[in-house]
């Protein structure tokens, strides 16, 4: 009994959504006291300090830990200490400027570890989840456990796949002086002349959504408090990001992370942020431009009326004139 979890699922149950900058559901405090000294305690997540990165992975290994695929990271740890010292440039995605390793814990030692990484497999963890997005269980897959995301971790600002159902995030660092460094979750919303983004993946529901790049959106509100979750449904507005920067030989971005993902997936395509950027006169945005729908044109006729052209300007045009 020492280690029952289920009034967590009470406090999701309970929980009311946020509306800003999206619907989303907040908890501060959502473990007890007791379980959230003894989880951040433990030898699974307070890592003793590293001399240097060779170093940190073998203590990451000895605790348990595995690299994973992992979007905003790569898999090869040697290439990735190279990069980390200056040695090699390697290349990552467009709309970011670096990368890092994420590792999941696959072999808890501890007995609080191994009954919370229990718990967050359950189908009464997961059930709650469902139900309370409104989705089925018997519909999704469950995936999730309890990661470090190594310096360079970076995901810029995304709404999710098309697949995602749910997911959660729950800050569990272990030390006290995390919540002002700079590895947080970013909540964001698009900026006003990149809207049209937004209005695209709502008109196309066969296509799925993209990264966009930082300066395209704005940070509302950022998760740095540790033992609090998020918990959302990705749809088309959903916008978060992370990019990790700071030192992961003393301490390591520690999160419960999981997702419900659809077993069924409808999406026939992607478009890249490129192809979204209307000051870009190529092939790419010319299949944007065809598949957008009258209430797109509509939306970008308003924005042209309410903002200045001035700030994006092609060849003495603004974005929204490639519309008309």
């Amino acid at each position: 009994m020492k280690y029952d979890f289920n009034y967590l699922i009470d406090k999701i149950n309970e929980a009311k959504f946020v509306e800003a900058p999206f619907q989303h559901i907040y908890l501060e405090n959502f473990f007890s006291d007791s379980h959230f000294i003894e989880v951040i305690n433990s030898k699974e997540i307070a890592i003793l300090p590293s001399e240097n990165d060779e170093a940190l992975f073998l203590e990451l290994k000895d605790a348990g830990y595995k690299i994973i695929h992992h979007p905003g990271c790569i898999i090869d740890k040697e290439k990735y200490i190279k990069w980390h010292k200056g040695e090699k440039k390697v290349k990552h995605h467009s709309a970011c400027e670096g990368f890092g390793i994420a590792l999941r814990l696959h072999s808890p030692q501890t007995q609080i570890m191994k009954k919370l990484i229990e718990f967050l497999r359950s189908s009464d963890f997961n059930n709650c989840l469902a139900e309370k997005f409104g989705h089925n269980l018997n519909d999704c897959d469950i995936d999730g456990g309890i990661q470090k995301y190594l310096d360079g971790y970076e995901i810029s600002p995304h709404p999710d796949l098309r697949r995602k159902a749910v997911t959660y995030m729950v800050n569990i660092n272990p030390k006290k002086e995390s919540e002002s460094m700079n590895h947080h979750t970013h909540y964001l919303k698009f900026k006003s002349q990149y809207r049209y983004v937004q209005a695209f993946w709502e008109e196309n529901e066969l296509i799925d959504r993209c990264w966009v790049p930082w300066n395209w959106c704005e940070t509302k509100f950022i998760q740095s408090r540790n033992n609090s979750i998020v918990l959302f449904r990705p749809n088309n507005n959903t916008m978060h990001a992370v990019k990790a920067s700071y030192n992961h030989l003393n301490t390591q971005r520690t999160q419960l992370y999981g997702n419900l993902w659809f077993k069924e997936n409808n999406v026939e395509g992607t478009f890249d942020w490129e192809d979204f950027d209307l000051q870009l006169s190529n092939k790419k945005n010319k299949n944007i431009r065809d598949k957008i729908p009258d209430t797109v044109r509509n939306f970008l006729k308003m924005a042209r009326s309410k903002i200045l052209k001035t700030d994006e300007k092609v060849g003495g045009k603004s974005f929204y004139d490639f519309y008309e």
